[in-house]
């Protein structure tokens, strides 16, 4: 079987440039791409730094259907899992950068793990496995 990998996740968005402020100055992404795709649109991509397949295309809400979507794609589950290997350096760079973290950091028989909520409200998992 061919190696299959995920390449791109859609995160809808309410404004390109606030969404990448949010996602490289507060999580310390990367601007893999930006690039205009006619009037009011533009094709947008970051990754965590060191990510090897998959990114995110933030992706502005272009319908009332897309807007209600924002911040609640996964119905306020946990909808996102980033993981780390320097998981309390992280932490200690998110948290003064203002990441809106929902609870204390815990350790499980997984590994290391917080719950944060990104700039539109979406759950994301912080965690650094065993």
């Amino acid at each position: 079987m061919a190696k299959q990998y995920l390449s791109r996740i859609a995160l809808l968005v309410a404004d390109y440039d606030e969404a990448i402020a949010y996602y490289t100055r507060k999580l310390g992404f990367e601007l893999l791409e930006d690039t205009p795709r006619g009037p009011g649109k533009r094709w947008v991509v970051v990754a965590p730094k060191g990510a090897k397949e998959c990114a995110f295309v933030l992706a502005k809400a272009a319908s009332e259907t897309q807007r209600a979507a924002i911040g609640n794609q996964s119905g306020g589950r946990v909808f996102l899992f980033l993981q780390t290997d320097d998981f309390w350096n992280d932490y200690n760079k998110m948290k003064a950068q203002g990441v809106e973290f929902t609870e204390e950091a815990r350790d499980e028989v997984y590994g290391i793990v917080v719950v944060f909520r990104d700039l539109y409200g979406n759950l994301w998992d912080f965690i650094q496995p065993k």
